[in-house]
């Protein structure tokens, strides 16, 4: 049974910083693409960022324009782990952070939500202004 679960979130002041974790459990953690999303109260669920599996692209990141700059993603294959760095938070990134997993992703088309297979429950992130 796949399991991948955030944790790291909470309440932030506009300008701090953050770093989520998801920890994965039942599947072999190296061979997936790990992205993360983020889902703000009526809007759609937004790609943020991924990181390629162990292989010629391993450890390889791609970011969301949004994000790009103030966002990092890192795994830890030994610690089944991946983190979202979040720095110069704005009241607009409140949302609920979720991880993701895809075997098969690789690239661009990693940032279709489609490509991913199993789902973190998510982690509420709140930027006070």
């Amino acid at each position: 049974q796949v399991q991948l679960v955030e944790s790291g979130g909470g309440l932030v002041q506009a300008g701090g910083s953050l770093r989520l974790s998801c920890a994965a459990s039942g599947l072999t953690f190296s061979a997936y693409a790990m992205g993360w999303f983020r889902q703000a109260p009526g809007k759609e669920r937004e790609f943020l960022g991924t990181i390629m599996r162990s292989g010629r692209s391993g450890g390889i990141t791609y970011y969301a324009d949004s994000v790009k700059g103030r966002f990092t993603i890192s795994r830890d294959n030994a610690k089944n782990t991946v983190y979202l760095q979040m720095n110069s938070l704005q009241p607009e990134d409140t949302a609920v952070y979720s991880c993701a997993a895809s075997p098969y992703c690789s690239g661009y088309a990693c940032y279709d939500r489609g490509q991913y297979r199993h789902w973190g429950q998510g982690t509420q992130v709140t930027v006070s202004s």
